[in-house]
This record gives structure tokens, sequence and C-alpha cells, in this order.
């Protein structure tokens, strides 16, 4: 005899007899990466579009990130001192073209406020205002928070910038809520990024001279560009051939020098490297 109950939920299923019949022959992806799949083929069978299906997998891919895959590393960070006068502050902020400063006094693990660029126009106004007086509260995660969890709380508390710490308590880098959003969105350039002329290969010549060269740009056209001989046989891409090479995939703010080049992390996104900055690396010293 059938159970009432399930007869009830049955008759009250909103589903149609046709659509219960499909979702049995045809159920649902059973775990993320089928997910991911099943994204690729609506795209593929033009049901989304491809920059559609790209936000999503960054969606889905962000649940499996913390602060520390993302954030710019403490040694690249762009920190002002308390106890620096005006004129090198007001220098350090124009030069490096951000809105946001970690401030630090005594040492540069000791972060003690964060400073807006907009505020130093008080100063100006208002000379007899002390630097300290216009410093807001610094929010500190680990590296370890999540960052579905960390753009929550930017969302929630209106902030944009957070220093990360290590499990230790130590200065760890800093994150931004660009630097969450690019994981979804991708790359977000503005005004004060640096443009280069158009690019051939994955590869782009910035104002100062060096290149912006993306991760999956062919070793071919690294070769190329810098006159090298690194080989095209075993690894596709560059990025493949400097995380062999260095041990590991480097992380956003890391540099490593290679085949007598300076490769700068400038964006990771999925674990691999988006976009490098390179420069010719120093020339050895001669021997004595």
């Amino acid at each position: 005899m059938p159970d009432p109950a399930s007869t009830r939920d049955r008759a009250n299923d909103p589903r149609g007899l046709l659509q219960r019949v499909m979702e049995f022959l045809h159920p649902g992806p059973d775990s993320k990466s089928e997910l991911i799949e099943t994204l690729a083929e609506a795209e593929q069978r033009e049901l989304i579009e491809p920059e559609s299906r790209q936000m999503l997998e960054g969606v889905l891919r962000m649940a499996e990130l913390s602060a520390g895959d993302v954030m710019v590393a403490a040694p690249r960070m762009d920190l002002l001192d308390i106890d620096a006068p005006y004129d090198e502050v007001l220098a350090a902020v124009i030069d490096t073209g951000h809105s946001r400063f970690p401030v630090f006094e005594g040492n540069r693990d000791n972060i003690i406020g964060i400073l807006l660029a907009k505020d130093l126009l008080k100063l100006q106004r208002s000379p007899e205002l002390n630097l300290r007086t216009l410093l807001r509260p610094a929010v500190f995660v680990p590296e370890s928070k999540a960052l579905n969890a960390l753009l929550r709380d930017f969302r929630t508390n209106r902030n944009h910038l957070a220093v990360v710490i290590d499990e230790f308590g130590n200065l760890a880098g800093l994150v931004t809520i660009e630097d969450v959003l690019e994981e979804i969105v991708g790359e977000i350039e503005d005004e004060f990024d640096e443009r280069g002329s158009e690019g051939v290969g994955g590869l782009y010549t910035l104002a100062d001279g060096s290149q912006r060269v993306a991760g999956d740009a062919a070793i071919s056209d690294v070769n190329a560009a810098f006159g090298l001989h690194l080989p095209e046989d075993d690894f596709d891409t560059i990025g493949g051939w400097v995380a062999h090479e260095h041990g590991r995939v480097p992380r956003r703010g890391e540099t490593v020098e290679l085949a007598g080049l300076r490769f700068h992390v400038m964006l990771t996104r999925g674990g691999a490297v988006r976009w490098f900055k390179v420069t010719r690396g120093e020339p050895p010293a001669p021997a004595p």
C-alpha cells in the first residue's frame, strides 16, 4: 500500500510529470567539477555567453581560495611611515597611485592604521592636523580566511582593504576588494594601471619599457621578444616553464629570476599566474 505522505508530496510537487522523468533520465551534476563541465557545455550550445561562464566558474572556484592565495605579499606592499615628512608621504601616494595605504610605525610589521589618499587634502586645508588623526582602523584577517567570507565582510563593513597576517600573527600581505572581485570578473584595470602598446601573443610593452606577459603566452613568443632559447618542446606556456623551474607556482607579488629575466607576478587566478611583468635581470658583476 503506497505511503499517503509520499503520495501527498508528489501531488504537491510543482514539477510536471515530464520534468520529473527528464530529471530521472538526466540527473544534474553531483560535484563542482561536473557543474563546471555543464557550464562549458552550455557555452558550447550557446545557452550562455563565454563571459558569463567565466564569471560563474570564478564564483565556484573562489570558494576554494583563501586570502593568502590572492594577497600582495608583504615585501611588495606599498606602505607609509607615520613619521615620514608630509612631502615624502605625498610623493609616495602620487608615485604609486593607490587610494588606500597601510601605515606603519617603527617597523613595517607594525601596522597602525589605513590612510585614504583623499584624506591628505585635509592637511592642505588644515596644516595643524596630524597625519595620525587621519588614520582609519586597519582590518586584520588570517591567511586562511575564505575569499567568499572575505567578500561578504568587505560588503558588510564597507572596507576595501584588509591586512593579512600569518599563523604567528606576523604581517603576510594585504588583500583588497578588487583582488577578490578579479577572481570572478577577471582583471580590473583603472586609470593608474600601466598601459602598453598593442600586444602580440600575450606580450605587451609597458610605459617603462618592461613587458607584461600572459602566463599562457607561448614560449616561442617569449623567446622571440627577448632573444632567448628557452625549451619549447617540454612546455607549452611560459607560466608552466616558470613554475617548473621555480619548483612551484609563484604567488602574487613574488619575483623569480630565470634565464636572465626577472618575472614579477602581477596577478594569479585559479592556481596559475595570469600576468607577469618581465624585465631583464641585472648583468653579472665582472670577475675581479
